[in-house]
């Protein structure tokens, strides 16, 4: 059963400080962002197969301040949903409430927000939730320089023929590495265009990888199973 999805809690404007937008999720969903990072969480969680959805401002989150007793409410960046895992009896991960910061940013500020945060974290294990803070480090990584990578080659065509060549002999292998279905397949062609056509099936997610590594002809590929 597919979980509840929560709605966005409040509209996102404007800023001045930052960047704001809309990304438009697997084309199906606009999902608005209120800065940079924010834009490459959303991008980041886009690519993983494991990701069911992404709602932002998903809900609001009211706590007492310590230093004055005024109720204040908080409302988080996100709420990633995940697929069921089949390895677990094919149980669905516990969703993901998540505040996008900047290091800096938190770190200067860590004791002004921990009670928003710690509301936060409680109101998500009563939700079945976990609580996460991601910055830069968790967001900005090899994964995501892949994965900008790998967006240069997703619109691009080729003949259909070639594709399922491939994605047979992946199929068949399990797992294969990019050298080897080059020196299989795609030798009478260009180099430069068989590996954009590898690419290509990384980046609309027709086959997978260890995506946190360097691409390279010894990154290893197979067929995902929610492709």
């Amino acid at each position: 059963m597919r979980p509840t999805i929560h709605k966005q809690a409040r509209a996102i404007g404007p800023t001045r400080r930052s960047v704001s937008g809309v990304y438009m999720f697997r084309g199906k969903s606009a999902i608005e962002f209120e800065s940079t990072l924010e834009r490459d969480f959303i991008i980041r969680k886009e690519f993983s197969l494991a990701v069911l959805d992404v709602v932002p401002q998903p809900c609001r989150i009211h706590y007492a301040d310590p230093r004055t007793g005024c109720l204040r409410r908080y409302i988080p960046d996100f709420l990633v949903y995940y697929r069921r895992d089949p390895e677990h009896c094919g149980s669905h991960p516990k969703p993901v409430l998540v505040e996008v910061k900047p290091g800096a940013e938190w770190r200067r500020h860590w004791r002004e927000w921990l009670p928003k945060w710690k509301a936060a974290g409680r109101f998500a294990r009563e939700q079945g939730w976990t609580f996460h803070i991601q910055d830069e480090t968790r967001i900005r990584d090899q994964a995501l320089e892949n994965i900008l990578f790998l967006g240069r080659y997703k619109r691009m065509a080729f003949p259909v023929e070639d594709c399922a060549i491939l994605l047979e002999t992946v199929r068949a292998i399990g797992k294969v590495s990019i050298a080897h279905l080059i020196a299989r397949h795609l030798v009478g062609i260009c180099r430069a265009e068989g590996i954009a056509l590898l690419w290509h099936l990384l980046a609309v997610r027709k086959i997978d990888c260890e995506i946190s590594r360097p691409l390279g002809d010894s990154t290893e590929v197979w067929i995902p199973e929610h492709a």
